[in-house]
Parts: C-alpha cells; structure tokens; sequence
C-alpha cells in the first residue's frame, strides 16, 4: 500500500508537471461548449457569413437540454477519447523505451502497485476532464435550452464516467502489453472502433459494454430497459476487472524488455 501511494504521488507530480491536469480539461470544456453554443446560434452564424442563398429558409430543429447534452457526450466519444488515449496510451511502454523504467525496476517494486498507480491517475485526470466538459456543457444548456433534471444527470455521469475508467484500463493494458506505436493502434481500433461497430449493428443486440455510453444517455429519459442497463453495467465491472489482470501481468511480464 506504501508503494502504491508513492507511485500515485509520482504519477500525479509528472501529469502536473506536463500540464495534463490543465489541458485535457481545457480540450474537455471546447468540446462540451462548442454543441450548445453552435447549435444555438447557428442560424445567427450563417447569416453572418453570408452562407443563405437568396430565397433559401432552413428551420433549425427545436433541440431539448437532453439532444444537447447527448450531442456533447458524442464530442466526448470521439475527439475526447482519441486525445485521452493518445495521452496515456505510452504511460508505461515509453518508460520502458526510453530507460527510465530501470529507476523503479533496479528497487524490489510491485508491479500491481506500479500498473494501479499509472491506471488510477489516468483515470483520475481523464475524470476530471470529462467532468469539467459536462459542467461547461450543461451550464449553457441550461442558459440557452432549459433544465435538466439532476438526479437523472447525476446517474448519467456516473454510468460514463465507468466506461471512462473501463477505456483507461484498457489503454494503460494494452500500453503494459505492447510498444506505444502498437499499443496506440490497438486501443483506438477497440474502443473507437467497437463504438462506430456497436452504433451501426447495435440495434440488433441489447448487451455490450460498448453500450454503456448509450445507456447513460438513455437515464436521461423515460425510455429505457432497466435489466438491459444492469447486465451492460455488470459486464462492464467484469471487463475492467479483467484488464486490471492483464495489465498487471504484462507488466511483470514485460519488465525485463526495459531499455537499459
């Protein structure tokens, strides 16, 4: 336990360090406020800039509080996740790459405690980025389109922050299995991948946990299956348990491919 809290302060001392607890929420709140502004004053834009023919009427569709907030948490699962794992997709791999790995493995270290650390602070900052994205979004849907019911919100977002720790897991294993190049492509082809997969032939089942976006969007609303949403959650806490495992393993495992 010991270890772990060293590695973790460690761990949080270098995201400070490299800025990552300033600009990952900065790209998380572009991202979440850039839906509910646009969307809002799109006709005011156009208009501006000249881009109605003469004679041309478009009606903008009447957006509710909960479109918006479903439209930022797309933004989240696209350019979001992409920048989240570009930035913790070489946690571990380019430590062993570049030499750096030998300070901790020349100590008697374990390597749960060492995979724990880099996993927990990875998803600590990815939280907190991906709850500042949420607030700035929902601070101007609220202005600009109405209320959102709170309980609902506050189960929604905490159903996407676990596929947002289940997404770390998965970036922090595959970065202890592999090199950074190969770790990169593996993970965004999974996890984006498995997104734009589930969204084209989801229809024709009802249990994943590539669901689990959807299923918190669907809190938002009086329209969802309860039993679906419990056996996506449960399979969830599975995988992410099974990729803890994995990447405790591959670490131990790859240790000895340090760079010396």
């Amino acid at each position: 336990m010991s270890q772990f809290k060293v590695l973790v302060g460690k761990e949080l001392r270098e995201s400070w360090r490299s800025f990552k607890l300033l600009w990952l929420p900065l790209v998380f709140i572009l991202l979440g406020v850039s839906d509910p502004i646009l969307n809002y004053y799109m006709m005011d834009i156009l208009k501006a800039v000249g881009g109605m023919p003469e004679g041309f009427q478009m009606v903008m569709p009447e957006f509710s509080a909960a479109d918006i907030i479903a439209a930022s948490t797309g933004q989240f699962q696209s350019i979001g996740l992409i920048v989240l794992i570009a930035t913790f997709v070489g946690t571990i791999s380019r430590e062993r790459q570049n030499g750096t790995a030998t300070l901790l493995y020349v100590r008697p270290i374990s390597h749960s405690a060492l995979f724990l650390s880099k996993w927990f602070v990875a998803t600590l900052v990815a939280m907190i980025s991906v709850i500042a994205g949420y607030a700035a979004s929902l601070y101007y849907t609220v202005i600009l389109y109405g209320p959102v019911e709170w309980n609902r919100f506050i189960a929604m977002l905490a159903t996407y922050l676990l596929w947002i720790c289940l997404v770390m897991a998965l970036t922090v294993a595959m970065s202890a299995s592999f090199k950074t190049v190969v770790a990169a492509t593996l993970t965004i082809f999974l996890v984006i991948g498995g997104t734009i997969f589930e969204s084209l032939v989801g229809s024709f089942t009802s249990v994943s946990p590539w669901k689990l976006p959807s299923s918190s969007l669907a809190l938002l609303s009086d329209f969802y299956d309860g039993t679906d949403f419990i056996i996506n959650l449960c399979l969830s806490f599975g995988l992410l348990i099974i990729f803890i495992l994995i990447g405790i393993m591959m670490c131990k495992r790859n240790a000895s491919t340090t760079k010396i």
